[in-house]
């Protein structure tokens, strides 16, 4: 019987192109061999494509350089006999001929801008191509997090106060904008790039000098920002949700263990380098809450899951005020 074959794709322009490698990496090595057959499809920073056996090694990406030269530049396309992978071998010289190979389905391994953020998706969907993560409107606005606030809070769900702002706001005037946040929020609060994960481009801000250089820091990474209350006495928990909006399932959840006030994007990524990634963080599972607690927040889970249009797996982070009151992430 002919496996079913997986296009690992990963990488990209994003600046979490490392946290994607750690995540591809774990993907292409946990899936199973007997039934799948993984094809590796890196893209670079630049924005060009390879495929090659090369990238499946998580050392070779010490030196890029080294590994595109080993590898094949690839290009997507349809095709009348199936979804097929084109690609001339970049060692075989100027005249060597394109070559195609067939994909089943596509395994986005993607973090960040172009192709978390429903780009990638968009692309998949005019190839028609399958896929296994939420579509378009489920992935842009899991991406944003303006627009998903606004959504949770229309939606009756608990999270904590906001507000968003554009870079040109804070531009045309600092003072309007810091009097307008300190209007509706209290000191400390949490700023952020409101398009990027990772924890790239976070800050805790105690006080106004902290908020504009806050502020200043998020909007090199997003035209768009997004100012959180912050909480003072909090426990951060996990929940996944798997599902294609019928029959969801909520997992355990978990307490990720953090030595800073959050958890930052190296103790999640770069002190752990390797196929890790946030396996090898630190963390208590189950999560040290009532059973009371862990049913909320895993029916807190699958509501959010259900209402951003998510469709097969997602973890969404939750903030556990004073250890009883859970708001989303």
């Amino acid at each position: 019987m002919p496996k079913t074959i997986v296009g690992v794709i990963f990488g990209g322009r994003s600046v979490e192109h490392e946290v994607s490698i750690v995540t591809a990496q774990q993907i292409m090595e946990n899936i199973d061999k007997a039934k799948y057959e993984v094809l590796p499809i890196y893209i670079s920073k630049s924005g060009e494509w390879y495929t090659g056996v090369a990238l499946l090694d998580v050392q070779e990406y010490k030196d890029i350089a080294g590994l595109l030269a080993k590898s094949d530049k690839v290009f997507l396309q349809p095709d009348a006999k199936g979804n097929q992978l084109t690609y001339t071998s970049q060692r075989k010289g100027l005249f060597s001929r394109p070559r195609h190979q067939k994909i089943d389905v596509i395994f986005p391994a993607m973090h960040g801008t172009y192709g978390e953020d429903g780009c990638l998706q968009g692309l998949l969907e005019m190839l028609g191509l399958p896929y296994v993560v939420a579509a378009v409107l489920g992935s842009a606005v899991g991406m944003d997090k303006i627009m998903m606030k606004a959504i949770l809070k229309d939606g009756g769900l608990p999270i904590v106060n906001y507000i968003g702002l554009n870079q040109h706001e804070w531009e045309d005037n600092h003072q309007l904008v810091i009097e307008r946040i300190e209007k509706n929020l209290a000191y400390p609060l949490i700023i952020k790039p409101a398009n990027l994960g990772s924890s790239i481009g976070i800050s805790h801000a105690k006080d106004q000098d902290g908020l504009k250089f806050a502020i200043d820091v998020a909007g090199h990474y997003d035209r768009r920002i997004i100012v959180e209350q912050g909480l003072t006495d909090f426990m951060e928990i996990n929940c996944s949700v798997m599902g294609n909006q019928a029959d969801l399932q909520a997992s355990l959840c978990e307490q990720p263990l953090s030595w800073q006030e959050f958890l930052s994007y190296e103790e999640k990524y770069l002190s752990k380098w390797s196929k890790q990634g946030m396996a090898g963080s630190s963390r208590k599972l189950p999560a040290p809450i009532s059973d009371e607690l862990t049913t909320q927040i895993q029916e807190l889970a699958k509501t959010t899951f259900s209402l951003l249009d998510c469709q097969g797996i997602a973890r969404i982070d939750f903030l556990l005020d004073k250890g009883k009151t859970p708001y989303i992430n």
